[in-house]
């Protein structure tokens, strides 16, 4: 066959409803979804992440051949020899007679620019358009950050929700305020353990994918069965949504920062886990934002307005908020180490095995279903990785590499940025550090832990408190001034000088020592 036009889909960006699939005369294109080492290869990927892309894309090709569009769907056996995209892209287009390529712009820096490279130097017409699924359009960025320039997340959320009129009322917030963050912090309870609902999972049978990775040699981290919990559909991304809005929108803001080891299903909680499916745009960031306020308004005896705010503080205004940071300040965002971060992860963040219990779980869980929280990424590995001055690109390769819905331009401000404060405050006011003390607030991880939360220097002390203590110390001349964390250094000050040297003594030993704590 002859097509006129070649269209690449990348594989996340599985938007059934782009205006591509919409237009009459179909005949001139061929559709082009191809899994490519390049993608498998570019960071060491959790094996569940790998498989998860590839089942979405064979099943997105398959709707697209079911709705009569000419589709191609390459595995690794149809790529081996392709040695990047733009190889393929030539091969193909060659191969089917094209005379244009066309693409939908890709959402992390690196294709950007591949492609744009590509384009600058083929002999083909190349061209791109919008992928058409986030709420500020990519023009638009520009408006409202600046290159090194801080922008409170706040204030842009605010602006989003008066320009999509969403949880407003004659122009004020709903409720008369903006935000109900401080109802949104409690901890699980016992009585609460067993209320946690049974999390919704599939059955994906990905045997022949995971083949597919062991032929072509994919390295990857992580464990995967035979069958795969996550969506790879549009309709498994569709009952994952209609779940949540069931059983755990009523529950989700008042938990959203809780952590336990005491339930069958804590990893799962009252956390919608649809970011893959958003990610992947199986599901649109606007459809999440209309079926939870139809829940909310069906069910406000059930539903409160906390729970509903801080649902669509996350889908509205944080996740457009980082696409903005990432692409205003990319590429010089990516080598940004503000606090000259140096040393390697611990072996324990690939295996698991470490006596500190709150990251033995978060660590776990991540290895065995590719998904953390956002508490437990913050303010567990995050933490400590901030506390103990791992390398950011370290971090950065972990966390891209072991979460499903890991995509460079939404995990590297949430990392490099938030997490790890290596921008030097583009995204948060002050480092998200904390000692035990939160930890032991917001989990019951503390009270199985092989250390003792309440100690700060002895051989039993918990390493998040004495670690704690010396990154403040460490970093007194940049971050005493910062009215956001004065009072620590206040209270630092309050503690004799024998005390201090006690609790330094003991960060040094955690540090000398991190592979064995």
């Amino acid at each position: 066959m002859i097509y006129k036009t070649l269209r690449f889909i990348f594989g996340d960006q599985l938007n059934a409803n782009h205006s591509w699939y919409k237009e009459e005369d179909q005949t001139q294109y061929l559709y082009v979804i191809a899994e490519l080492k390049q993608e498998t290869d570019y960071v060491k990927h959790h094996i569940q992440k790998v498989a998860a892309f590839f089942a979405a894309m064979e099943n997105f090709a398959t709707a697209l051949k079911q709705a009569q569009l000419n589709v191609l769907h390459l595995t690794l056996d149809d790529t081996h020899d392709d040695a990047c995209i733009t190889s393929l892209l030539t091969r193909l287009a060659k191969q089917y007679q094209c005379q244009q390529i066309q693409y939908q712009y890709p959402d992390e820096y690196r294709l950007k620019t591949q492609l744009q490279e590509f384009a600058n130097s083929s002999d083909f017409n190349v061209s791109a358009t919008d992928s058409e699924h986030f709420l500020l359009p990519f023009a638009d960025i520009s408006d409202h950050f600046k290159k090194d320039k801080h922008v409170k997340m706040e204030f842009f959320y605010r602006m989003m929700r008066k320009r999509f009129n969403i949880l407003m009322q004659d122009n004020a917030p709903l409720g008369g305020q903006w935000n109900f963050d401080q109802d949104n912090r409690n901890k699980l309870k016992k009585t609460d353990l067993a209320a946690i609902p049974e999390p919704k999972i599939f059955t994906n049978n990905i045997e022949a994918i995971l083949q597919r990775i062991k032929k072509h040699q994919v390295n990857t981290l992580g464990h995967c069965s035979a069958t795969l919990l996550w969506p790879t559909s549009r309709a498994q991304a569709k009952q994952l949504l209609d779940y949540f809005c069931t059983h755990l929108l009523p529950c989700f803001g008042k938990f959203q920062d809780a952590m336990t080891c005491q339930s069958s299903y804590k990893w799962s909680l009252y956390h919608s886990r649809i970011a893959f499916a958003l990610n992947t745009k199986m599901l649109h960031p606007m459809q999440v934002i209309k079926q939870v306020l139809a829940e909310f308004a069906a069910r406000q005896e059930q539903i409160t307005l906390a729970q509903i705010e801080g649902f669509i503080r996350q889908i509205l205004g944080w996740r457009e908020y980082v696409r903005g940071i990432y692409w205003q300040n990319m590429p010089d965002y990516a080598s940004k180490n503000e606090l000259e971060a140096a040393r390697l992860l611990p072996d324990y963040f690939w295996s698991g095995k470490t006596k500190m219990n709150c990251m033995k779980q978060a660590v776990t869980q991540s290895l065995e279903t590719a998904y953390a929280h956002h508490i437990q990424r913050l303010m567990i590995t995050g933490n400590f990785c901030l506390l103990t001055g791992i390398d950011p690109n370290e971090v950065d390769s972990w966390y891209l590499g072991i979460y499903i819905d890991a995509i460079e331009w939404v995990e590297m401000p949430n990392t490099r940025g938030m997490s790890q404060f290596a921008d030097g405050g583009l995204i948060a006011t002050k480092p998200y550090a904390a000692s035990g003390n939160y930890i032991n607030k917001m989990s019951d991880y503390c009270t199985s832990c092989h250390y003792n939360v309440k100690q700060k220097s002895d051989d039993t002390a918990c390493p998040f408190n004495s670690l704690y203590w010396q990154f403040m110390h460490t970093h007194e001349a940049r971050l005493a001034r910062n009215p956001r964390i004065g009072m620590v250094y206040k209270n630092w000050q309050k503690q004799d000088t024998s005390q201090q040297h006690a609790i330094l003594e003991r960060a040094q030993w955690c540090l000398n020592n991190i592979e064995k704590l």
